[in-house]
């Protein structure tokens, strides 16, 4: 067993309120429970000794392992091919019916070993650490039964049981087994964890645990029918449109970023975030997606959390909205570092909760109004209550949208004058506008359109630099950003205007390294952090939607073709593609599948025109 594998070498599970990370050797070294902004019971992805861990692997001499979904469904298959057979084990966890309640049941984590040539020999390794490793815990066990105890204040306890020839004996406080399987023969291990719950899991069977497994196959293939997409990449945006919905939180329609906290945008660097967190950028921004592919339910169900937010108005800022909240709306994010964990191949400091919470990024409040704008009833989201707080948010916002900030990125290096904020605060007053008066809504049109074309003309003036022949990161600088390259999409340029055109000659140039791009030069702009970070997977699909809008077809597809062979085996991407291709930061990212089903759509679009227009 590896100690740290490498970030893409991993699938993912869920059951729609956390999520668990498998890596291609059978171990479980991430699961968060009973929701993924928990606390961690095995983190052995951030400290290899004190994280916890859950292996169930085959270490026979010359074995091969591959791991694959079963097409269309979030089952994650780990195969191993050894000299006297083939095995695998079936990873899934079951979307219970009462899943989308908060007071849902336990979580439960299923493993189906089976062997469909020859013999194999399973080991298992059941080692978990309450509380990111803070917490001790009992066992107390039986040979097809263990329960370990958080010790001290924690309430959680975890059940492992087994069916089938695999039986369990004690390893300290931690369980270990075995099992030699034949082909045709099955077993199971099946974790069940409850938080602050009393209660004893029922025994398992074998015929029961295959049961749950057609029942979970049969979930993700009816889910994904819900999809018209029927583009040239299918298999592609199905899978990041199931990895969307594995990052969604059923109970409230909140996605979160990734799965993960604390994996470096730099190995042994410091650039380590928690992102199990809902940023109100990320998804607004997922809402047209999801739109086009027919998942409406999705994209509803955050415009209702999103409203919420905007009817509470409870933030740490004490302004309307802030960047991020908990998956169930709650507003404190406080960072602290878990200074007895080492890191991921020792990037330290392993950060918990997130204080870029409060920050000051103007952007947000277009981003929120674009979510609504695209509902066919925005009122039944937020009702006349719900659209009086809006107006205010948005009255707010013609009193405050010209105050520097920290911009898009949750840089550390001092508020500017970004000029992506500016660009989505004039999406806020375009939107609001719009709205207002579609739905013959109380609004003060007079002033929202006066901001909005005060902001046009300045971001025109000061966010354009002669000297660059391009749209800047921020006033008074010459530096590119390629957040920038949501302009056309949003409507602020025409994708073919000459300064648009120039900027994206100029982004080419300076932040494209073969179809790859970076969001930005950290030289050329510190960002108070130390180190350096890959091109950034989200920016290089917004890089093929803007080429396909620009009318660059072939640029768009050979870019978009280039970025889809850095997925990983099983087509999940996280934040980063570092400068040997390897993935980089939290995984998988829920921003990146979004921004590639994005381009997806947008290039299937453009080449339609153009096999169109070669057929007259």
């Amino acid at each position: 067993m590896r100690r740290y594998p490498p970030i893409a070498d991993h699938g993912l599970v869920g059951n729609l309120r956390t999520a668990a990370l498998v890596s291609s050797e059978g171990v479980v070294d991430w699961f968060c429970t009973p929701r993924f902004d928990a606390a961690s019971l095995f983190a052995a992805l951030l400290d290899h000794d004190r994280g916890g861990l859950f292996a169930l692997t085959c270490e026979a001499p010359g074995t091969t392992v591959r791991q694959l979904y079963l097409p269309d469904t979030a089952v994650l298959v780990t195969r191993f091919l050894t000299p006297d057979g083939v095995g695998e084990i079936l990873d899934f966890m079951p979307v219970e019916p009462d899943g989308l309640h908060e007071t849902s049941g336990p979580t439960r984590l299923v493993r189906v070993l089976r062997v469909t040539r020859g013999t194999v020999r399973f080991t298992l390794s059941c080692r978990p650490r309450f509380d990111y490793g803070r917490a001790a815990h009992r066992l107390d066990l039986k040979p097809t039964a263990a329960r370990f105890s958080a010790l001290g204040d924690l309430a959680t306890h975890a059940h492992l049981q087994t069916a089938g020839p695999l039986s369990l004996e004690r390893d300290g406080d931690d369980a270990v087994g075995s099992a030699v399987l034949r082909q045709g023969e099955t077993a199971a291990a099946v974790l069940t964890v409850y938080d602050g719950q009393g209660g004893v899991p029922e025994p398992i069977t074998e015929a029961g645990v295959l049961e749950e497994f057609e029942a979970t196959r049969e979930f993700w293939h009816t889910w994904i029918r819900r999809s018209r997409y029927r583009g040239r990449w299918q298999q592609m945006v199905n899978r990041s449109a199931i990895t969307l919905k594995l990052l969604t939180y059923a109970p409230t329609g909140a996605p979160v970023a990734a799965a993960t906290m604390g994996l470096p945008e730099q190995p042994g660097g410091e650039r380590n975030w928690d992102y199990r967190y809902t940023w109100v950028r990320d998804a607004s921004l997922s809402v047209r997606a999801l739109l086009d592919l027919g998942l409406e339910e999705e994209a509803n169900g955050f415009r209702q959390w999103l409203g919420d937010r905007i009817s509470a108005g409870r933030t740490v800022t004490g302004e309307p909205l802030q960047i991020m909240y908990r998956v169930d709306g709650d507003p404190h994010l406080a960072e602290e570092i878990l200074d007895h964990l080492e890191g991921y191949q020792g990037s330290a400091p392993v950060r918990l909760g997130n204080g870029a919470a409060g920050q000051l990024q103007l952007d947000i409040y277009g981003e929120a109004v674009y979510a609504f704008s695209e509902a066919r009833d925005v009122m039944q989201f937020i009702g006349y209550d719900g659209w009086r707080k809006f107006a205010e948010f948005l009255d707010w916002l013609a009193k405050n949208w010209d105050r520097p900030d920290e911009g898009i990125w949750e840089t550390r290096g001092g508020r500017k004058d970004f000029t992506y904020s500016r660009l989505m605060c004039w999406v806020a007053f375009d939107r609001g506008v719009r709205l207002a008066t579609e739905l013959a809504r109380p609004a003060d049109l007079a002033t929202w359109t006066a901001v909005r074309d005060q902001i046009l003309e300045q971001v025109m003036e000061r966010g354009w630099s002669d000297r660059r022949k391009a749209f800047i990161q921020h006033y008074g600088g010459e530096v590119l950003d390629a957040s920038l390259l949501l302009m056309p999409a949003v409507g602020f340029v025409s994708p073919k205007d000459p300064r648009w055109l120039s900027t994206l000659d100029a982004m080419e140039e300076e932040l494209v390294s073969d179809s790859l791009v970076y969001r930005y030069d950290p030289a050329a702009s510190p960002d108070g952090l130390r180190g350096s970070e890959g091109t950034f997977s989200m920016c290089s699909f917004f890089y093929v939607g803007a080429q396909a809008r620009a009318g660059r077809v072939g640029q768009a597809r050979y870019a978009f073709d280039k970025m889809l062979t850095y997925a990983n085996h099983v087509g999940l991407f996280a934040e980063e593609i570092g400068p040997t291709g390897e993935q980089l930061g939290n995984f998988p990212q829920a921003f990146t599948h979004l921004a590639l089903i994005g381009a997806a759509m947008e290039l299937d679009a453009a080449l339609d025109k153009v096999e169109a227009k070669e057929a007259r």
